[in-house]
């Protein structure tokens, strides 16, 4: 080799660079850190000052889409204030779980869904049960065990789902487990040639789990429609993101996967939206997997009996500054003038009047009765168990045809 093109093959990189789209306005710069000896506390450094940016316009929604979308999100957190009245009064059998935040979150992303779509919602992902077409009373009726209940009084808490008409996937506890089992739902409708979106989510915590990297890979590999939302609500229970992880953005992780990954603004429900809707289009077309992640705040604590007094109270007040419903009905009634003061209040009082009526329906149902066969259903086995029926039509392929086909696609990378 001459010097020249020595000194040419030198001056070339030794390694690839990538690219990860950051949808959000604004990209703070803190970081929360442990201190303290004996009493250990979390402190915060770095600027809090920055004003709430605006709400980006979606390239998708209509006003009436968002108006929409925003109702479900007032209809979430009424549920969860009720729900918190209800755990308060003793009516509640067990926890409660909370997206406070993270409404258009949740709300934005399962907007996106068709009708042949799967969901899998996590615990803080009412707001896309409620989307899905589940009852605010539903929710109600389930954490208080009533007999007429999703689950007719057999669990209290938010493991309840409907595959034959919502396409609902009960949340799984084993926090990883949902991104296999929605890697194998969108597995089986591809092997009956149809080509579908399985949506769902982690936390910032579950999201290291062994199980969340083995099913992204086989949904990688396989090229399957999974679209995983990573909630980064910065807490994994009382640890903090930063002594999780060492990568900056957790949206990075796709790279290793070969696969898109996305940053938005999780309190702002036309980015979220808008990610979602293309990743489902990507996924419709079969080109596989998307990660999407969606940075934003849990305010609350894991569950209701954590005070997260853990948390720096100035981390709380930049986060409320960034409410999602309090900026989304900002752009909705002053910036985009799509809903007047008065139709606001009138939609507002709309939500409340639908929550105060199914919530007194769901005090008012019964609890179970462990003599009626009806709560038998579905305890023990029968013959209907082990029949599987194809839900999109014959099997045209095997999986070995099916993999086969996925390795003759090439791999999305985010080359700079």
């Amino acid at each position: 080799m001459s010097a020249k093109a020595a000194g040419s093959a030198q001056s070339q990189p030794s390694q690839r660079t990538y690219e990860i789209p950051d949808y959000r306005l604004e990209r703070p710069e803190f970081r929360v850190y442990q201190c303290g000896e004996g009493v250990v506390e979390y402190r915060i450094e770095g600027d809090l000052s920055a004003a709430t940016p605006p709400i980006r316009d979606s390239k998708y929604l209509t006003h009436e889409q968002c108006i929409e979308i925003y109702r479900w999100m007032l209809l979430n957190r009424r549920m969860e204030a009720a729900l918190e009245n209800l755990y308060k009064q003793g009516k509640v059998v067990g926890g409660v779980y909370f997206g406070l935040g993270q409404e258009g979150c949740s709300c934005a992303s399962s907007y996106a869904l068709q009708k042949d779509d799967w969901l899998g919602p996590m615990i803080r992902n009412q707001g896309a049960m409620l989307v899905r077409g589940f009852s605010p009373g539903d929710v109600m009726r389930q954490y208080m065990a009533k007999a007429d209940s999703p689950t007719f009084g057999r669990d209290a808490s938010s493991h309840f789902g409907d595959w034959e008409r919502r396409h609902v996937c009960a949340p799984i506890s084993m926090l990883g487990e949902l991104v296999g089992v929605m890697a194998g739902v969108c597995l089986g409708a591809r092997l009956q040639g149809k080509n579908i979106v399985g949506l769902t989510y982690i936390g910032d915590g579950g999201q290291s789990t062994g199980v969340t990297y083995e099913s992204i890979n086989f949904a990688a590999v396989q090229k399957l429609g999974l679209v995983l939302i990573v909630e980064n609500n910065l807490w994994g229970y009382s640890t903090p993101s930063e002594m999780q992880f060492c990568v900056k953005d957790l949206a990075e992780r796709a790279i290793a996967y070969g696969i898109p990954g996305v940053i938005v603004d999780g309190t702002d429900p036309c980015q979220v939206y808008d990610a979602t809707q293309e990743a489902c289009e990507r996924a419709r077309r079969g080109e596989g997997p998307t990660i999407i992640e969606a940075k934003m705040m849990r305010m609350k604590g894991h569950a209701i009996h954590d005070a997260a007094q853990y948390v720096p109270a100035k981390l709380f007040e930049y986060w409320r500054a960034r409410d999602p419903i309090a900026r989304f009905e900002n752009y909705l009634v002053k910036v985009k003038r799509w809903l007047t003061p008065d139709a606001n209040r009138k939609l507002i009082d709309e939500v409340e009047q639908q929550l105060q009526a199914e919530r007194e329906a769901a005090i008012a149902s019964a609890m179970p009765d462990p003599k009626t066969d009806r709560n038998h259903q579905g305890v023990y086995c029968d013959a209907s168990c082990h029949t599987i029926k194809p839900l999109y039509g014959p099997v045209t392929k095997t999986l070995r045809e099916q993999t086969t086909a996925a390795h003759h696609q090439e791999s999305a990378v985010h080359l700079k």
